[in-house]
């Protein structure tokens, strides 16, 4: 499983021009499954995601979390973060979970994240999305498990 987390000042996800999802402060969350991922590797970033310090205190240090600040996510299913570029021009995603495996595992993260007591929306599975992304810092972390 792999995360591309963005701190984000505010985020929309729209689809055909429809706004779907939309954000305040908080993070937008790239989700890419791969073929063996399962809730383990969910249930673990899920709690990586909600307690990493990336907020600033009083101090202006990052040392404030998700959940301490008290915001909001956007859970956006990106099977393009399994592309493989050794070979060639095109990218391959053969290590990309399949639909039928990826979409319930990116319904039950965002399940886990709400659970956590984050405020959590999605993209749309399998959509063509446009992405607003109000980068905060910018802060962008990369996550694998």
């Amino acid at each position: 499983m792999r995360v591309l987390l963005q701190r984000v000042r505010k985020s929309r996800v729209s689809v055909e021009g429809k706004t779907i999802a939309e954000i305040g402060r908080g993070y937008l969350i790239l989700l890419g499954i791969g073929c063996q991922d399962g809730e383990e590797q969910a249930r673990y970033l899920v709690d990586k995601i909600t307690h990493l310090r990336i907020w600033e205190d009083d101090q202006g240090k990052l040392n404030r979390s998700l959940l301490e600040m008290g915001g909001e996510a956007i859970v956006v299913s990106q099977f393009t973060l399994y592309a493989d570029t050794i070979k060639g021009r095109r990218p391959s995603f053969s290590d990309a979970a399949p639909h039928d495996i990826a979409k319930p595992l990116v319904d039950r993260f965002a399940d886990i994240l709400r659970g956590r007591g984050i405020p959590t929306q999605t993209g749309e599975f399998g959509a063509h999305m446009m992405v607003e992304i109000d980068n905060d810092g910018p802060v962008t972390i990369w996550f694998e498990r």
